[in-house]
Protein backbone atom coordinates (compact mmCIF):
# COMPACT_ATOMS: atom_id res chain seq x y z
CA UNK A 1 0.00 0.00 0.00
CA UNK A 2 1.42 3.66 -1.01
CA UNK A 3 0.39 6.47 1.40
CA UNK A 4 -0.03 9.71 -0.75
CA UNK A 5 0.62 13.47 0.65
CA UNK A 6 0.05 16.67 -1.68
CA UNK A 7 1.64 20.15 -1.08
CA UNK A 8 2.73 23.19 -3.60
CA UNK A 9 -1.11 24.46 -4.03
CA UNK A 10 -2.15 28.06 -2.87
CA UNK A 11 -2.88 31.18 -4.73
CA UNK A 12 -1.77 32.41 -7.98
CA UNK A 13 -2.68 35.11 -10.98
CA UNK A 14 -3.35 33.88 -14.53
CA UNK A 15 -0.49 33.26 -16.26
CA UNK A 16 1.52 32.06 -13.07
CA UNK A 17 3.17 28.93 -12.56
CA UNK A 18 2.62 26.59 -9.10
CA UNK A 19 4.47 23.33 -8.97
CA UNK A 20 2.78 20.53 -7.16
CA UNK A 21 4.51 17.54 -5.00
CA UNK A 22 3.27 14.19 -4.13
CA UNK A 23 4.94 12.26 -1.23
CA UNK A 24 5.08 8.74 -1.36
CA UNK A 25 5.36 6.18 1.37
CA UNK A 26 5.64 2.53 0.79
CA UNK A 27 7.36 -0.11 -0.62
CA UNK A 28 5.73 -0.38 -4.06
CA UNK A 29 5.81 3.71 -5.34
CA UNK A 30 8.51 2.70 -7.58
CA UNK A 31 6.09 0.18 -9.41
CA UNK A 32 3.76 2.28 -9.87
CA UNK A 33 2.54 4.52 -12.49
CA UNK A 34 0.95 7.35 -11.16
CA UNK A 35 -1.53 9.83 -11.86
CA UNK A 36 -3.02 13.47 -11.02
CA UNK A 37 -6.60 14.50 -11.05
CA UNK A 38 -8.49 17.16 -9.81
CA UNK A 39 -11.87 18.31 -8.61
CA UNK A 40 -13.50 21.94 -8.86
CA UNK A 41 -16.45 22.88 -6.77
CA UNK A 42 -19.61 21.34 -8.29
CA UNK A 43 -17.61 19.08 -10.63
CA UNK A 44 -16.81 15.39 -10.95
CA UNK A 45 -13.05 14.67 -10.73
CA UNK A 46 -11.00 14.51 -13.79
CA UNK A 47 -7.78 13.68 -14.62
CA UNK A 48 -4.72 15.59 -15.59
CA UNK A 49 -2.03 13.63 -16.34
CA UNK A 50 -0.44 10.65 -15.49
CA UNK A 51 3.22 9.10 -15.49
CA UNK A 52 4.33 5.23 -16.16
CA UNK A 53 6.46 3.65 -13.42
CA UNK A 54 9.91 4.56 -15.34
CA UNK A 55 8.63 8.44 -15.88
CA UNK A 56 9.59 7.62 -19.85
CA UNK A 57 5.72 7.58 -20.74
CA UNK A 58 3.48 10.93 -19.42
CA UNK A 59 -0.39 11.36 -20.60
CA UNK A 60 -2.28 14.74 -20.29
CA UNK A 61 -6.08 15.59 -20.19
CA UNK A 62 -6.29 17.96 -23.82
CA UNK A 63 -7.02 20.75 -21.28
CA UNK A 64 -3.63 20.94 -19.97
CA UNK A 65 -1.40 19.64 -22.58
CA UNK A 66 1.71 21.74 -23.20
CA UNK A 67 1.30 23.62 -19.96
CA UNK A 68 1.04 21.10 -17.14
CA UNK A 69 4.07 18.98 -16.93
CA UNK A 70 4.24 15.44 -14.82
CA UNK A 71 7.47 14.00 -13.20
CA UNK A 72 9.03 11.90 -10.65
CA UNK A 73 11.90 10.94 -8.64
CA UNK A 74 11.58 7.81 -7.59
CA UNK A 75 14.89 8.46 -5.38
CA UNK A 76 12.99 10.81 -3.47
CA UNK A 77 9.63 8.44 -3.98
CA UNK A 78 7.97 11.98 -5.19
CA UNK A 79 5.59 13.09 -8.45
CA UNK A 80 5.37 16.44 -9.52
CA UNK A 81 3.20 18.35 -11.60
CA UNK A 82 4.57 21.31 -12.81
CA UNK A 83 1.60 23.67 -13.75
CA UNK A 84 2.51 27.15 -16.27
CA UNK A 85 -0.06 29.48 -18.23
CA UNK A 86 -2.66 28.54 -15.52
CA UNK A 87 -6.27 29.42 -16.20
CA UNK A 88 -8.98 30.25 -13.84
CA UNK A 89 -10.83 26.65 -14.97
CA UNK A 90 -7.56 25.14 -13.77
CA UNK A 91 -9.05 26.39 -9.71
CA UNK A 92 -9.23 23.06 -8.28
CA UNK A 93 -8.30 20.51 -5.33
CA UNK A 94 -5.62 18.28 -6.99
CA UNK A 95 -5.15 15.21 -6.20
CA UNK A 96 -2.23 12.29 -6.75
CA UNK A 97 -2.89 8.34 -6.97
CA UNK A 98 -1.29 5.56 -7.45
CA UNK A 99 -2.49 3.59 -9.95
CA UNK A 100 -3.63 -0.11 -10.13
CA UNK A 101 -4.59 -0.95 -13.39
CA UNK A 102 -6.22 -0.33 -16.41
CA UNK A 103 -7.00 3.01 -18.17
CA UNK A 104 -4.95 6.28 -17.09
CA UNK A 105 -8.00 8.25 -17.16
CA UNK A 106 -10.06 6.78 -15.62
CA UNK A 107 -10.01 7.59 -11.71
CA UNK A 108 -11.34 4.00 -11.11
CA UNK A 109 -8.06 2.59 -12.19
CA UNK A 110 -6.17 4.75 -9.06
CA UNK A 111 -6.18 3.65 -5.65
CA UNK A 112 -4.14 5.45 -2.43
CA UNK A 113 -5.51 8.86 -3.18
CA UNK A 114 -3.54 11.67 -1.26
CA UNK A 115 -5.56 14.41 0.62
CA UNK A 116 -5.62 16.55 -1.50
CA UNK A 117 -4.53 20.60 -2.46
CA UNK A 118 -6.21 23.42 -3.55
CA UNK A 119 -5.15 25.13 -6.22
CA UNK A 120 -6.62 28.82 -7.02
CA UNK A 121 -6.04 30.85 -10.27
CA UNK A 122 -7.27 34.64 -10.08
CA UNK A 123 -8.39 36.36 -13.36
Amino acid sequence: QVQLVESGGGLVQAGGSLRLSCAASGRTFTTNAMGWFRQAPGKEREFVAAISWSGGTTYYADSVKGRFTISRDNAKNTVFLQMNSLKPEDTAVYYCAAHAGGSYRDLRSFRSWGQGTQVTVSS
